[in-house]
């Protein structure tokens, strides 16, 4: 019988589909998740998409792949939706997770879980399958390893007429350890096909952000698919650059048709597989800039003029785009210091280096403007290369500028890109310990938020940021951070340059500098702006979105990549003076336990009717918040110590 029940859904699916830019779906796997009343459904989705279709002509080299018997470009890409079994108990959402380097990590709105769930233990507190929402992830990136867990995309290569096209592929990287080898995963899609060639170089410099380079001697180094071997071994803290002749680029770009064609597909389909009636995209990081690039060339209007996503949470993406749509393209890359082009913000503004005038929203593409949320934290600020601010000021850096209505921006202050465990332990690569200020419980009232705005067009929180006019946002230099003894100061930090805008001839000012201007600190070196967590406003420790390297690891004026730090305070005044620590300490703070507890109890109730927090997490937030001052207040042999 479920043989049989099986066969039939997939006919019906692919028959459903025959006329879409989805042709067919082959559901490999078809199971209950416990007794949640959801299913998983588990497969491969194939697509067919015209070259000469306005909205497809902005892919790189589509016009190059191998075109069908109908002259479509055809290309699959893997397949998961979890899904209520009766739509009557869902929202009739479906929230699309744009997948981080082919990995799930929407499970942190669930607190914990697995990212193929089979019982209610996978789903840690069940909060998306509590509200009802539909979960869809398609794979996207065609340089995702072929590794149980991981999502990809499998998309046609470009050729010339069938003569190969080739180029020059290069990637950036740097060692935290002496090594005699490194393989780049960047490249992974890219073997070299002439690496002895006067195209394979390989430079160095002393920063990520220095401009001046030196060539490593041919002779000193050798190539082999990926993975290059130096004589004498790289050195820690320094940035190399490969490059070589590469052939037949994979048409990347494709990525982007394959999440807006699932979406508009369960959207607008009422036989697919999952019908819903509102979409939401939530990325995070990498997928977080995909999203800002897919709504800046066009995607969230399908080829029939139909709106895609309804809202969008574009989440710690700063100012930056993603290095997908082109050729020879890098979405697996870090991108820090060469992330972001112009234009920065979602309205048109006129930039001041290149005169060129356009927007993320306003642009040629056009399209539909789906709701917004952008979340950021100090890291997006300070981090190089993402410099988050360019999103709410002109692209000068010289003054605040308007959000469109369908917009909102939260700056999560004292936090870091993703929330590090509790306690902190120490950093193998870091002067400081990891901050552990967690956000999520921020986005659950946010999601909820971005649901009832759609639907029922309830107005979400306001936005939340520092601004030049408040004094909250400040350049770099201006911060007023206390000399903490032991830790380094960020004021001389710098934001890298511009790079290249591929869909703007010229760049749009390539190479310029971008201004780096932050969140201005209390005396505790604690971001006076934006939505500011109990553990900010009530603080047993100084939480930034910066943390630079140990010495040891080479390069110690720079960052780590995308780590904050959490410093705590003295537990008693005597120790205090004693470290000449400027920072008041915890029994200068509060009276007792009791009292502190009290005060981050009433912080939180705040947020609440703020409308940044659900009521129903209080209590764990409050919890931690205990369990915190138990680390902080320890005697001499504590955790701290130990580590």
């Amino acid at each position: 019988m479920k043989t049989i029940l099986f066969r039939a859904v997939v006919l019906f699916a692919a028959s459903a589909v025959a006329s879409a830019e989805v042709t067919r779906v082959e559901i490999a796997k078809r199971a209950d998740v416990g007794s949640t009343g959801y299913e998983k459904i588990v497969g491969t989705v194939h697509f067919a998409v015209d070259p000469k279709d306005p909205r497809n002509r902005v892919i790189a080299d589509l016009d190059k792949a191998p075109p069908g018997a109908d002259g479509r470009v055809e290309f699959s890409s893997e397949l998961y939706i979890l899904k209520p079994k009766d739509p009557r108990v869902g929202n009739g959402a479906a929230l699309f997770e744009v997948l981080n380097r082919g990995r799930k990590l929407m499970v942190g709105f669930d607190r914990g879980g697995s990212g193929d769930p089979n019982t209610e233990a996978d789903l840690g507190d069940q909060f998306l399958l509590r509200q009802g929402f539909t979960l869809v992830w398609v794979g996207w990136e065609v340089d995702v390893p072929r590794t149980p867990g991981l999502m990809r995309i499998n998309v046609p290569h470009a050729s010339d007429a069938g003569n190969p096209i080739t180029g020059i592929a290069h990637a950036t990287f740097g060692l935290d350890a002496r090594a005699n080898d490194y393989t780049s995963s960047d490249l992974a899609d890219y073997p070299p096909s002439d690496p002895d060639g006067p195209d394979s170089q390989l430079t160095v410099r002393s920063a990520m952000w220095e401009p001046n380079r030196a060539t490593i001697p041919r002779a000193q180094w050798h190539l082999k698919g990926q993975t290059i071997t130096l004589d004498g071994g790289f050195e820690p803290g320094k940035t190399y650059e490969i490059s070589y002749q590469a052939s037949n680029p994979p048409i990347a770009g494709l990525g982007f048709a394959a999440i807006r064609d699932v979406a508009t597909w369960l959207k607008h389909q009422a036989d697919a597989v999952a019908p819903v009636h509102y979409t939401y995209a939530f990325g995070s990081s990498q997928s977080g800039r995909f999203l800002r690039d897919f709504l800046y060339e066009g995607f969230n209007t399908d080829e029939r003029d139909r709106q895609v996503f309804d809202g969008v949470m574009a989440h710690i993406a700063g100012a930056a785009r993603i290095n997908l749509n082109r050729r020879w393209s890098l979405p697996n890359y870090l991108d820090s210091y060469t992330a972001t082009a112009f234009p920065f913000s979602d309205l048109a503004q006129t930039d001041p280096v290149s005169g060129v005038s356009e927007g993320l929203l306003e642009n040629p593409r056009g399209g539909h403007a789906p709701k917004i949320f952008y979340t950021n934290t100090p890291v997006e600020y300070w981090g190089g290369g993402r410099v988050a601010a360019l999103v709410h000021i002109s692209a000068a850096g010289t003054a605040d500028i308007a959000l469109p209505d369908n917009v909102r921006f939260y700056f999560f202050a004292g936090t870091q890109h993703s929330p590090g465990s509790f306690p902190p332990p120490p950093v193998l690569v870091g002067q400081q310990r990891a901050n552990p200020a967690d956000y999520w419980w921020i986005l659950r009232a946010l999601l909820t938020a971005m649901h009832r705005w759609v639907k029922d067009g309830v107005p979400p929180p306001a936005s939340a940021y520092p601004t030049l006019r408040a004094g909250t946002l400040v350049k770099a230099e201006a911060v007023s951070f206390p000399a903490i003894p032991g830790v380094a100061s960020p004021r001389t930090l710098t934001a890298g340059a511009r790079i290249a805008n591929p869909l703007i001839p010229g760049g749009a000012g390539a190479g310029a500098p971008l201004p780096l201007l932050v969140s201005q600190v209390d005396e505790d070196g604690n971001e006076l702006a934006g939505v500011r967590l109990p553990d900010v406003t009530v603080p047993l420790a100084t939480y930034t979105g910066w943390n630079f390297r140990k010495p040891s690891v080479g390069a110690p004026r720079e960052l780590v990549a995308l780590l904050g730090s959490w410093i705590p305070f003295a537990a008693t005044r005597a120790a205090r003076e004693a470290a000449k620590d400027p920072r008041r300490s915890v029994e200068e703070r509060y009276a007792s336990r009791v009292d502190y507890s009290a005060k981050f109890k009433d912080a939180a109730d705040a947020l609440v009717k703020q409308g940044y927090l659900l009521s129903d997490d209080v209590a764990p937030i409050v919890q931690r918040a205990s369990e915190h001052w138990d680390l902080v207040t320890a005697p001499a042999k504590s955790i701290l110590e130990k580590n």
